[in-house]
């Protein structure tokens, strides 16, 4: 075990981090994504200093295969994009860079201050990006090339310990983000860790701050939550601590009157683990069970595809998803009891040419020349 050290508010050196070896942390090098190492030892080739963070080195700790690999760097955005030509900067407030390999996407951003508080979005150094981050164990920081995993927050400890620890003040974090609450039980769902009993009782009494989330980022949240390989444990357990009822209200209703619609419906959840399937069809998981309860399906063409169309989106609000994606999800429902939808008949010939129906057309308005001088000629 060996430690980071630099200069405090006094000028002496303080120790700021600890460094986990190769045999401390135990990630099995075969387990990160060479896109991933790759990115980085340009990105340090550079000159920047750069590491995998987040879930991805959770993960890796705890000895799973993550699907995302997230970096983060001392390089800004403009640069990474010169670095990397299969790159593209997004978002506006704070730019991030998306750099593409195939149909693979890496998110790699740059290291964020405390300038403007918790959710800052001004480039920092790695110790204020750290400070910024929402819990431990997702506040790690690795570095493949070396092998080594960097601690500022004792996450490695509280990994071991099996617990969710918040990193910014308790009294904070969810007024910062309320979106917090949501990853707090997801990350606890995900790995069978321990949420503190008085981080349970602020999520609790603060729950209500997510009435105030935009619809978008609560849609980005489901995504997550859906494609993700526990998706039912997730939603079980948001749904124990009353946080489902902000992003699904209507199945959190249903879900607590009717043990049947509760138990199918978590089993549509888990079934989507074994499918990288495309988002319209992981989004049927939402509304499947409704439907079905909702009316007597027959088997069919059905021209009313609009009226369903709007019983389903009202049911996932305040979820919005695009509409393509909702209209596949409705079709892959439909399909899987035996109905097509029937497109419109168009208007018979007589009716949309008004020379075959008998009637003639209006006839156009003739235009009044003028003369050289621009005005109109006397009668």
């Amino acid at each position: 075990m060996r430690y980071r050290y630099s200069a405090g508010e006094d000028g002496k050196l303080e120790k700021k981090a600890v460094i986990y070896t190769c045999d401390e942390h135990g990630i099995n090098f075969a387990d990160v994504d060479t896109e991933a190492v790759s990115i980085l030892k340009k990105l340090k080739s550079a000159g920047f200093d750069s590491y995998i963070v987040g879930g991805a080195v959770r993960d890796l700790i705890l000895g799973k295969k993550p699907k995302d690999f997230d970096i983060v760097s001392a390089a800004s955005p403009t640069r990474i994009k010169k670095i990397f030509r299969n790159s593209r900067i997004i978002g506006r407030r704070f730019r991030l860079v998306h750099v593409y390999f195939d149909k693979r996407v890496f998110e790699v951003s740059t290291f964020r201050s405390l300038k403007d508080g918790h959710t800052s979005n001004t480039f920092g150094t790695i110790e204020e990006d750290v400070l910024r981050r929402d819990f431990t164990l997702n506040a790690l920081y690795y570095d493949p090339e070396q092998q080594i995993v960097v601690d500022y927050v004792g996450g490695m400890n509280d990994i071991k310990k099996k617990q969710i620890k918040p990193i910014i003040n308790i009294s904070e974090i969810f007024v910062d983000d309320p979106v917090r609450m949501i990853r707090a039980a997801k990350y606890a769902a995900k790995t069978g860790f321990n949420i503190p009993l008085n981080l349970k009782m602020k999520i609790t009494s603060q729950s209500n701050l997510l009435a105030s989330i935009s619809p978008s980022r609560l849609t980005e949240e489901i995504f997550k939550i859906i494609h993700s390989e526990k998706a039912s444990v997730i939603v079980d357990f948001l749904d124990k601590m009353g946080l489902y009822a902000f992003l699904q209200p209507q199945a959190a209703m249903l879900m607590r009157k009717d043990a049947n619609f509760r138990k199918s419906y978590l089993l549509g959840m888990e079934n989507l683990e074994d499918a990288e399937s495309r988002r319209g069809h992981a989004l049927s998981c939402l509304f499947y069970d409704y439907l079905k309860s909702a009316a007597e399906w027959k088997p069919g063409p059905i021209e009313n595809f609009r009226e369903i169309f709007k019983i389903a989106r009202n049911f996932v609000f305040p979820m919005n998803p695009p509409r393509y994606e909702m209209e596949q999800a409705l079709k892959k429902f439909l399909s899987a009891h035996g109905i097509t939808v029937k497109k419109p008949v168009p208007k018979p010939a007589e009716e949309s040419d008004p020379k075959i129906a008998g009637t003639k057309p209006k006839p156009k308005r003739k235009r009044r020349r003028r003369n050289k001088k621009g005005t109109l000629p006397t009668q």
